[in-house]
């Protein structure tokens, strides 16, 4: 069962590991033809001749994966979800199909939102790895996190360490 955290439960030096989960040929035909129809996404055959050497994942369905990855896979919900505030994200490596895909991070920033109490905003700075633990993606995104009414503190406070 996946445990419900708001703001309050989360503190600088947080980390988050998820599961990993394996990206399939089928996947990556599937994202490009919708999202990035390019032809190293979409034909493993004319794939041999790009740059890439095969087929590979769009960056964009790794960055889609490692949202999925922090909302499903982590073993933890967040009550309103993840509204992304800012992102600067870098592809290290292509995403292969077989590869298995894990992200892990940290709490590096917390602040209450100030035109919008309820919430919080949260940095987290990690990225994606592969099965081999080699990084495919790295990744700082702010988002917007909702602060449980009950324990909400006043606005210029912040969760610390437990």
């Amino acid at each position: 069962m996946e445990k419900v955290i708001y703001f309050e439960d989360l503190f600088v030096g947080r980390r988050f590991v998820s599961e990993p989960e394996e990206v399939t040929e089928e996947a990556i035909v599937a994202f490009a033809r919708e999202n990035d129809p390019q032809y190293f996404h979409l034909d493993p055959h004319a794939a041999r001749d790009s740059m890439f050497g095969g087929i590979v994942a769009s960056g964009w369905q790794t960055a889609s994966a490692t949202v999925r990855h922090l909302l499903y896979r982590c073993g933890v919900t967040f009550p309103g979800g993840l509204i992304g505030v800012d992102t600067q994200i870098s592809w290290k490596r292509p995403v292969r199909p077989g590869d298995h895909l894990h992200i892990q991070g940290e709490i590096t920033k917390l602040r209450v939102s100030r035109s919008l109490p309820d919430r919080g905003l949260v940095t987290f700075d990690g990225g994606a790895c592969d099965g081999a633990g080699r990084t495919v993606q790295t990744l700082v995104a702010t988002m917007l996190v909702s602060r449980d009414p009950k324990r909400a503190k006043a606005p210029d406070t912040v969760s610390s360490a437990p």
